[in-house]
């Protein structure tokens, strides 16, 4: 039996561009956030080098996308904060700060773990601003009020260098920088979707209205185009 391959190998590498240049209280806060994030991830080495990677890709799609890159890659680096929480535990956090998705809690789990996050680390991180909370909250779940912010981290997460390409995710990866921020999350977003739909897995069913919300939307902004032009 053939060994598995190792998933700290880069199977995709972006374009890469001049680094960002910080302010150095930016700087410090990055690094403390790094540091922190190594901390709490220790346990889970795979959960660590997805977080570290969706920081550095956040950054990237933040810089061609006109987003405030460290915004960006400070939603990334604590995005899956609570990924090392278990399940039970990670569905009480839930419950007692009154996430009610419409649908017992057990059954959108993988969900929940950014929405406790951004509820318990504005606490711990008092001078990022709600932004990233928001992002943070959505990253999984999307949201019909997606923000660049918010739609640079749902990106990341889902192309990031470390995360295997299935025909989708190749696809987005294959859109950065030639189509709009707002294309390249449609393209995630439904993309996502297809996925949860082929394998037989279970379908948050708020996805269905937030799809048909940002559907709307886009097809309102396509018919304004149209007329403008």
């Amino acid at each position: 039996m053939k060994k598995k391959e190792k998933h700290s190998v880069e199977l995709w590498r972006p374009k890469q561009r001049p680094a960002v240049k910080y302010e150095p209280w930016q700087n410090l806060t990055l690094m403390r956030l790094e540091a922190d994030t190594r901390t709490q991830l220790a346990s889970k080495k795979h959960r660590l080098e997805h977080s570290l990677s969706v920081a550095s890709m956040a950054e990237h799609l933040a810089i061609i996308y006109d987003v405030d890159p460290f915004l960006a890659r400070a939603a990334g680096y604590l995005h899956d904060w609570d990924k090392v929480v278990p399940t039970q535990e990670l569905i009480r956090r839930a419950q007692r700060f009154g996430i009610d998705l419409g649908v017992p809690l057990e059954s959108v789990e993988p969900l929940l773990h950014g929405m406790v996050a951004a509820r318990e680390l504005p606490e711990r991180y008092p001078h990022l601003p709600s932004e990233v909370w928001h992002a943070i909250a959505c990253h999984t779940s999307a949201a019909e009020d997606m923000s660049p912010l918010d739609m640079v981290l749902f990106v990341a997460d889902g192309i990031e260098p470390l995360r295997r390409a299935s025909e989708g995710i190749q696809q987005t990866r294959d859109l950065v920088g030639r189509v709009s921020l707002e294309d390249l999350f449609w393209n995630a977003f439904v993309g996502g979707l297809v996925y949860v739909l082929e394998g037989g897995r279970y379908l948050y069913p708020r996805a269905i209205d937030i799809y048909n919300s940002l559907a709307l939307d886009r097809s309102k902004t396509k018919s304004l185009g149209e007329r403008r032009a």
